[in-house]
């Protein structure tokens, strides 16, 4: 892919548990499988330390989706998953009210081997993101921190 291609790709960021996505991220490179260029993956403790605020700001400085692959009910820290489903929760309000699609953040449990899965959700973001588009940057930053209570 060339570069000017590859920066006009819509971008997608995946949060990914250390005892989860990331592991599954780490399985599907040792598999000798790609997944496309436009992804970028931070591994993380735990996504609940994420505020709304993180979200909102990583759609305006150009992120177009974000999944957040975490190992469910399978985490070592206790409430993790309620935490973390609380903070999307959260962020899903934020979206609707910013007028973004939800769509684009997506909370997924993906075991330290799913290879498929792990795969199967960076194709559908891409697949949404090609029929949505790039999210709606016109918005000044002043706003979208007013808009997010930061």
């Amino acid at each position: 892919m060339t570069e000017n291609a590859q920066s006009a790709a819509p971008k997608i960021l995946i949060l990914g548990t250390l005892s989860g996505g990331y592991r599954g991220a780490d399985a599907t490179g040792q598999s000798h499988q790609e997944y496309p260029p436009n992804t970028y993956i931070l591994p993380v403790r735990t996504a609940a330390i994420f505020p709304p605020s993180f979200y909102m700001n990583a759609f305006q400085r150009g992120i177009d989706g974000i999944i957040v692959m975490y190992s469910g009910t399978d985490s070592s820290f206790k409430g993790d998953s309620e935490r973390t489903g609380a903070m999307i929760n959260a962020t899903y309000a934020l979206m609707k009210a910013r007028g973004i699609d939800t769509r684009r953040l997506r909370l997924v449990a993906i075991c330290t081997v799913c290879v498929r899965p792990f795969l199967s959700e960076i194709r559908e973001m891409n697949a949404l993101l090609d029929e949505i588009g790039p999210v709606d940057r016109t918005q000044s930053a002043a706003q979208v921190v007013l808009a997010v209570g930061a």
